[in-house]
C-alpha cells in the first residue's frame, strides 16, 4: 500500500513540475515580450509629449516653410521645378530646424 502511494505521489510530483515548466517560460515569454514592447515606445517628456519646441516656435517653423513654399510657387513659372522645389523644402525643412534651432531633450 505505501508502495502504491509513493508511485502516485512521484507521478503527482512530475506532472506538477511539469506544469511549473510550463508555467516559468509563460512568465518568461510574458515579461520578454513586455520588455520588447517598452523598448519601442517612445519615451515622453515631463508634461507628456514627444516634441520639446515651444509652441512659437512650432509656429515659426510652419509659417516660414509655408512662406517659402508660396515664394517658390509665386516667382518659379515652370511647374516641374516648382515641384521639385517643394519637396526638397518639405524634405530639408526638419533638418534645418535640427541645425538652426538645436536639438533640446
Amino acid at each position: 500500500m505505501s508502495k502504491e502511494r509513493a508511485r502516485r505521489r512521484a507521478e503527482r510530483l512530475v506532472v506538477l513540475e511539469k506544469e511549473k515548466a510550463v508555467r516559468a517560460r509563460r512568465v518568461a515569454r510574458r515579461n520578454g515580450v513586455r520588455t520588447f514592447r517598452q523598448k519601442l515606445t517612445p519615451r515622453f517628456g515631463r508634461n507628456g509629449r514627444i516634441y520639446h519646441r515651444s509652441r512659437r516656435e512650432r509656429i515659426g517653423i510652419a509659417v516660414v516653410t509655408l512662406l517659402a513654399i508660396a515664394a517658390v510657387w509665386t516667382f518659379i513659372p515652370e511647374l516641374a521645378l516648382r515641384v521639385i522645389l517643394t519637396a526638397l523644402l518639405v524634405l530639408a525643412v526638419p533638418a534645418l530646424v535640427v541645425v538652426v534651432l538645436g536639438r533640446r531633450a
